[in-house]
Parts: C-alpha cells; structure tokens; sequence
C-alpha cells in the first residue's frame, strides 16, 4: 500500500470479468509472437532506445556536476563544467569496467557500468557506489584497480547516517546509536539504555521496517537529534516462510488501526563527544509525519521533520496528532532539553506540509518561519514570526500549490521552490519553478516553458538543471540561472528517433469530467499501434486510487508506462485516470473522499469510461476490465463488487482490502480513527471489501504474495472467505514468499495478468505459457 516519496506505497491490481456470449465468439488463438510483439513496448525494451535523455545530475561542488549520457554506443559517465559549459568523460570507462571485473570476479561492461554514485578522494583515488556496495578505485596507477572499501575499514554492516563533514556516520547496534570513524572505522557507543523494541533511530513503520538509522544531524556534526522508539505495547504481526521442514516464522511489529497502544517516540538530542543524551522536556510523541504516513518520508533514512538552527542551539520540529489533524510547531533548546510550541494549526480533514516534500522552514537568525498550509484550498507559504507565534503575512498566495521548496536564502530572503496550477493554460500536473521574496510579491516564474521540469540546484542555489519533458516529449535538459531562469548552457536533448523505429507511439492525454460534472479529470489512452478504427476493443482500466497518489504517476516523458502499451499490443484500449480524492490539484479535489476509503474513485472511473465509449466508438463499453496492484488491487476488488454490470474482469493484486487488517498510520489518515457504535457498527464497515463480495458476477482473480510484510496477506484471504461463503467463482494466485512487489515472480505474474484479460475480456486464446525472457530479473 505505500510508497516512498516519490515512490507511492500502493501499486496496482487487475479484476477480470465474465464474457458474453458475443466476446466468446470473436475467439481468435493469439501465438508467441503476438506476446513478443507486445513485449517489445516493455520499459527493459523501450528504455535503452532513447538517446540523449538526462533527467538526474549529480552536483560535485558548486561548478561541477556529473551525469550519465545514453545513446547506442552505451552509457557515458560525463562530468561538466557549469562556468564554461565544457564537458570531459568522468573517469576512463574501460579501465573501471576492467578494475571492477577483476574486483568482483564478474566481467563488467564498459558500456552499461553498473556505477550509482561517484566521489573524488583527496589521495586522488575515487569511490564508486556500485547499487549497494563500494569501491575504492585507482585509475591513475599503471594497472587500475579497486578494492572493495569493507575490506579497507574493518566495521560492522550496519547501514550508516553520514554527518555533515563526512567523517563519522552513526548506525543501530543492539537497540542502541553507536558512531563509526569512516577513516579508521572506530567505533563508540553513544546510548546505553537501549532495548528491544524500545531503541534509538529505528525504522519500523510497521509497513516498513529497516535497519537504517532515522536521525538528523546538527550542521557541526556535534550533535544528533534522533529518537527512542516505543513499541514495547504495539501488536505484532506474523508471517511464514514457505519452505520443506519446519517452517520459518517472521514476527515484527506492526500497529493496526484502531489499536488502543501504538508506535511513539521520546524526543532526544545526543551529544556526540560527550555522549551525553538529553530527553525533550514534553511527553512522548506520535510516531507520524506532516507529509507522509511514516515518520521518514525519504528514501535516504533523513527525519524530515526536524530542522537544527545554523549554530546548533536550538531544534525546530512539528508534532503531528494521530489522525493527522492537528500540527505544533515546536522548538527546543539543544542544551536543556526545554520545548516550546510556536504556533499550530489544526484542519478538518488531515494536514499535509506540502505534495513532495515537507515544505516548513526555520529561520532562528530573523526569529521567522516558513509553513506550508492549504488553509485557501491551495497549497501555499505563510511567514510566521516565532517570537509570539503570530501570522505575519502570506509568501504566496491565489491558486495553485508549492509542491516542494528546494532552497531558502535567509540573506536575501529568497525562496525557491516547485509549483503546479500556478499559470493559467498549462496542465495542472505539470511541474513549474519559481522564485519568491519571503517578505510577499509576485512569484517569479524561471521555466515559462509548458512542460513537467525537474530541477536540480546547484549546492550554492546559483544554478539549476532543468529537465523539461511532457507525456509525449522526450526531456530537453539545460543549464540555467536561478536568478532569471536564463539558459546558461546546453545539456542534452532526447532523441527518440531509434524508439520511433521500433514502432513506439506514444500515450494519448485526454480530459473528461468527474463526477460532479464541472471538474476535469485527466488521463491517458494507449492504443495498439495496428489500430483499426473500424473495430471494437475491450477497455482496460489501470487504477490507483490514491489518496496518497494516483493512477497516472508523473507527467514526464517516459518509454514506457507500466506495461500500458505493452497491453494494448494485445487488443487493448488501456487507460489511466486520475480521479477526485488524488493529489496535485486543490485541497478540495484531493478531499473528495475523506472517510470513505471505499470510494477508491470509483464514480469517476465509470463516468470517464462512459465519456470516451460515448466519444469513441471503437471502444466497447460491454468489454470493461480493470486492474491494480495494492491500493489498486483493493479498487478493483471494490470496482468489481460496487459496479458487477459495469466491470467484467478484474485482476487485483496485494489489495489493502480491508485496512483495520492494515498499519495504524495510512488509513487512520485517510478514514479517520476507528469509531464503534452501541450496536457494534464502525466507521471502517464500508470500506470493507470482504462485506461485499457477494455482489461478485465478473471474472475477478486475486494475487498476493504470501510474505507481503507491507500488505499481509490476510487481507486477500479475507475476501477469498466471504467470496466462498457466497459459493461465487473466482481465481486466486498465491505467490510464495514474494512481498508486496513479487521480484523475480514479476514476469510470471505480468503474463498471466496479460493471459486473463485475453482470454476472459477479449476472448481469445492465449499462447501456452509464453515466457517474459527478456525481463532484467532473468
């Protein structure tokens, strides 16, 4: 169910249902090559087609930035020059490939380095990140040569928190904060008093539960700010490996909603030299986030919601209740420990501090700070002062949101930061940058262009990488001024001209109406690239219903979406749609409904499917599938069970189907705390797809793997009860000891997802077990 920012929790499903007698008859035998046809469109397929396409740079210092640049002579690592614009090859590709073979006993390619991360060392070695492990490489020496780092520095493994000067990163050992020396690999005990289940930094969101370290460092690199983590009352959760013998039993913790005791946390800031712990002055906290429902939004393990002052005396935080309402702005001091709430703001439905990324700032040198607030139905910036607590004025204002402020100059009191539906006639969706004074004005918009730009600042903010691309427009990468916005130099642009030779098409954006009637709904169509017009295709509907995003997932260029194409490729109108109740657009718009999960944006699915079969006659509106993963896979569970005439097959898959059986955090956001009236009815009774299975009259098969420690499996085997109990047909694949993504069982899973809408919505045979051999995993 969730995702990381960036990377949403809940992927998708797919229900399938009962043919008519007319499906049946169209019965046309689908071979080999009509499922590798469609596999060419795959993203493993389509993606090394695209030239020229950088969207991720990564800044050395202020002037200099590296980047990988495809075309069909493989991947070239280049390192750029933002004073002259000059580029040269980062490092000799050959040499690395040939030091890293003879490193890892495995022939690399110089083509396709498999290098995730680049750092000069001061000795004039460098260190690359290949996926999870390091290396130390010498490619000045008359035979290049690497050495894995681990074995420079003998250390425990325990993934580390880097501090600001990089000289020490701090882990979890035995429930306990220890810190390790990155030079000599020394290591100390910083707590004491650590123990199970009631340990400092750790990561356990129930859904997820790591070994990284959630801290925030001060900028000195003195001190840390962290966390003791209380879940010594939380409920547990149990899974079994499948396995021959005995089997293995997987317990953690993992809180539910409605649980009278969940996950909190005790506030402490450690000194690192003196390992000296001091516990905030308040009582325990929440374990919650103002952005996500974790209390780590990241992927990088960083506490999002703690911001050290420059001098490290003070600490600013926001606490955040249980049901996500209610938010303090807190400050403590880093000496004592003493805490005081600046100001707080509580909303009727659930707060959130920005789209992708927390959006407050603090700024101790003016006594100000920066908060994010939806409290005109936009998402905007509000400047408070901290001496009272009081509003001073709005940053920005009118409509459209701060998606996610990327830099703050308290000198010049500048804000910079990413924005949607702030200029009138460009796509909602589509990311813009902007800069704004702290003290009010109008915004200024640096990319003007009517695109989706992903940015990357320079470390000094003077710069920025800008990416521009749309659905259908390969990125146009740039250099450019965060003053002006001007173009400074260019970088790249895409080609797609190899793509297009291999018979891509791309999506079809489209708008309809939602439910209301009023509000524009926007999606996109894929059809078969042998489209005839003069036939009918069955429909099939990709769903993700949010809240926490949707089903169309980023307005970037991409070669491929999922396996939309790829679908569509067997006979296949596919189409995807945001609908009310997703993020991006107003607050209203995302509220759509709040406390009723099981809304799953069903009404505007149906009406959007009806307005293209009424606009588009080769669409047959008696052909409707539909299909998710996660959140998905419980929308298409719904969609086949609240609307039985209108969605025939539905394939869902690792579906949250019933979320009291899900973690505490997600739904008690989205639905609210668990209320039980005198007669034994809750407020989670509807969202229950289990309560309505009976309704079941398509073909629906179920998926979940049997190790999903995000979405346990029981929350399949749930409607599988009900559906038994009402003697209704269905198909149910188990995955053993797959999680909630089914890695290297994907391809199977994706095949026989293709085969069931082929069969039971098309009509036709499949081919006898094609294999997906192409996919990364084989």
């Amino acid at each position: 169910m969730h995702s990381m920012i960036g990377k949403p929790r809940l992927l998708g499903a797919v229900v399938m249902g009962l043919l008519s007698g007319g499906v049946a008859a169209q019965g046309r035998t689908l071979g080999a090559s009509d499922y590798a046809q469609a596999e060419r469109f795959m993203s493993y397929n389509t993606v090394p087609l695209v030239d020229h396409a950088v969207t991720e740079v990564h800044w050395l210092d202020d002037a200099h930035f590296w980047y990988v640049d495809h075309d069909a002579n493989g991947d070239h690592f280049v390192r750029m020059d933002a004073t002259s614009g000059k580029t040269v090859p980062l490092f000799d590709q050959a040499k690395l490939a040939a030091a890293l073979s003879d490193a890892g006993g495995k022939p690399v390619d110089t083509k396709k380095l498999p290098v995730t991360g680049y750092e000069a060392r001061a000795d004039g070695r460098i260190d690359i990140a290949v996926r999870s492990k390091h290396y130390v490489c010498d490619l000045a020496a008359a035979t290049a040569s690497c050495v894995d780092r681990a074995t420079l520095v003998k250390t425990g493994d325990e993934p580390g928190a880097l501090s600001p000067d990089k000289k020490s990163e701090a882990f979890i050992r035995d429930w306990n904060l220890w810190l390790r020396d990155v030079a000599s690999g020394e290591e100390t005990q910083l707590t004491t008093d650590g123990v199970e289940n009631f340990g400092y930094a750790t990561d356990n969101a129930g859904w997820k539960h790591t070994d990284k370290a959630i801290l925030e460092w001060s900028p000195d690199s003195k001190q840390i700010a962290t966390f003791q983590q209380d879940q010594r009352k939380t409920g547990d959760m149990y899974l079994i490996k499948t396995r021959v013998g005995h089997p293995e039993l997987e317990k953690w913790k993992y809180p539910l909603v409605g649980d009278k005791d969940v996950t909190m946390i005790e506030r402490v800031i450690i000194d690192v030299a003196a390992k000296k712990v001091t516990r905030l002055q308040m009582p325990p906290d929440q374990h919650r986030s103002t952005l996500c429902d974790d209390v780590s939004c990241g992927p990088d393990g960083g506490w999002d919601d703690v911001k050290w002052a420059p001098d490290g005396r003070t600490l600013a935080f926001v606490s955040t209740s249980r049901d996500h309402k209610h938010e303090w702005f807190r400050i403590a001091d880093a000496r004592t420990g003493k805490v005081r709430t600046v100001f707080e703001e509580k909303v009727p439905t659930y707060y959130e501090s920005g789209n992708g990324a927390v959006n407050w700032r603090y700024l101790p040198e003016t006594n100000e700070a920066i908060w994010f607030s939806e409290r005109n139905n936009w998402g905007n910036l509000y400047l408070y002062d901290l001496t009272d607590g009081k509003l001073k004025h709005a940053i920005t204002t009118g409509e459209g949101n701060v998606t996610e402020v990327l830099k703050l100059d308290p000198k010049t009191r500048t804000v910079w930061f990413r924005g949607v539906g702030r200029t009138a006639g460009v796509n909602p969706y589509y990311q813009q940058f902007f800069k704004v004074s702290l003290d009010g004005g109008k915004p200024v918009l640096l990319t003007p262009e009517a695109a989706d730009h992903t940015v990357t600042l320079s470390p000094d903010g003077r710069l920025f990488v800008d990416a521009r691309s749309t659905p259908t427009a390969p990125p146009v990468t740039a250099l450019r001024s965060a003053d002006d916005g001007r173009t400074v130099a260019p970088i790249a642009t895409a080609d797609i001209s190899r793509l297009k030779a291999a018979g891509w098409v791309p999506p079809i954006p489209f708008t309809v109406k939602a439910r209301d009637g009023k509000t524009d709904l926007y999606g996109m169509m894929f059809k078969p690239t042998s489209f005839d017009a003069s036939k009918k295709y069955p429909i099939v509907d990709y769903i993700y219903p949010g809240p926490q995003t949707g089903s169309v997932r980023g307005r970037s260029f991409l070669a491929a979406r999922s396996d939309h194409q790829a679908m569509a490729e067997l006979g296949f109108i596919v189409v995807a749609i945001d609908g009310m109740g997703t993020p991006w657009r107003s607050k209203a718009f995302h509220d759509a409904y709040f406390q009723h999960i099981e809304d799953n944006t069903l009404p505007d699915q149906v009406t959007a499917l009806k307005q293209l079969g009424k606009a588009h006659s080769w669409i047959d509106l008696d052909r409707v599938g539909v299909w998710g993963h996660s959140g998905g896979g419980n929308a298409t569970a719904g969609a086949m069970f609240h609307y039985p005439d209108f969605f025939k097959v539905g394939w869902a898959e690792s579906g949250n189907h019933d979320n009291r059986n899900y973690e505490d955090d997600w739904a008690e956001k989205w639905q609210g705390l668990l209320e039980t009236g005198k007669d034994g009815k809750t407020n989670y009774d509807a969202q229950a797809n289990q309560s309505f299975a009976k309704n079941l009259k398509g073909r629906l098969m179920l998926v979940h793997g049997t190790m999903d420690d995000n979405v346990p499996p029981s929350n399949t085997l749930l409607v599988v009860d009900a559906l038994i109990k009402a003697n209704k047909d269905f198909d149910l694949l188990m995955i053993p000891n797959a999680r909630h993504g089914y890695a290297e069982s994907t391809p199977y899973a994706t095949r026989r997802r293709w085969d069931y809408f082929v069969q039971y919505l098309a009509g036709n045979t499949p081919p006898k077990e094609y294999e997906l051999k192409a996919w990364p995993w084989k």
